[in-house]
């Protein structure tokens, strides 16, 4: 079962972290944690790995609608959003919405009144990680699949 959304980036990991939380900050989050993997597996089991960030990417008006609907929510907040290499690829991966608003099993929470059944996002979830293409709510320039670098249009 793949519960990720995964946009692969067109910059080097020391570009892309700063990137990532800029355009998260224009779409009013903010980032309450930053955990780096790689030091603290080094520090604490003197392990290697590649660079990995998670943030808590966070915004205070969606996390307030989301707690409102359902308490219990604030165990998945803040939302994890993960800056990684692999190879020499840049990753920035969170949570596939669509998994996420299945954890509280209440039609409130893929619900609202004013939004219809089947509509694909829960109000309290930001677009930019609904989207199947996260990056063009990002701004950032991307790397297809098939390798060839295109910048994201607007949706």
């Amino acid at each position: 079962m793949r519960y990720g959304r995964t946009v692969q980036l067109d910059l080097s990991y020391e570009e892309a972290v700063p990137k990532v939380k800029e355009a998260f900050a224009a779409q009013g989050f903010g980032i309450l944690t930053e955990i780096d993997v790689r030091a603290t597996l080094k520090d604490k089991l003197d392990q290697d790995m590649e660079p990995y960030l998670i943030l808590g990417a966070c915004n205070p008006q969606l996390a307030h609608r989301a707690l409102e609907l359902e308490p219990d929510i604030g165990l998945l907040l803040a939302c994890n959003v993960v800056v990684r290499t692999e190879g020499a690829k840049t990753l920035v991966q969170a949570l596939d919405p669509e998994v996420m608003v299945t954890v509280p099993g209440r039609p409130s929470c893929s619900r609202s009144p004013t939004r219809p059944a089947g509509a694909s996002r829960p109000p309290w979830l930001p677009s930019q990680l609904v989207e199947p293409r996260m990056a063009t709510a990002m701004r950032l320039r991307t790397r297809p699949a098939s390798g060839a670098a295109r910048t994201p249009t607007p949706s």
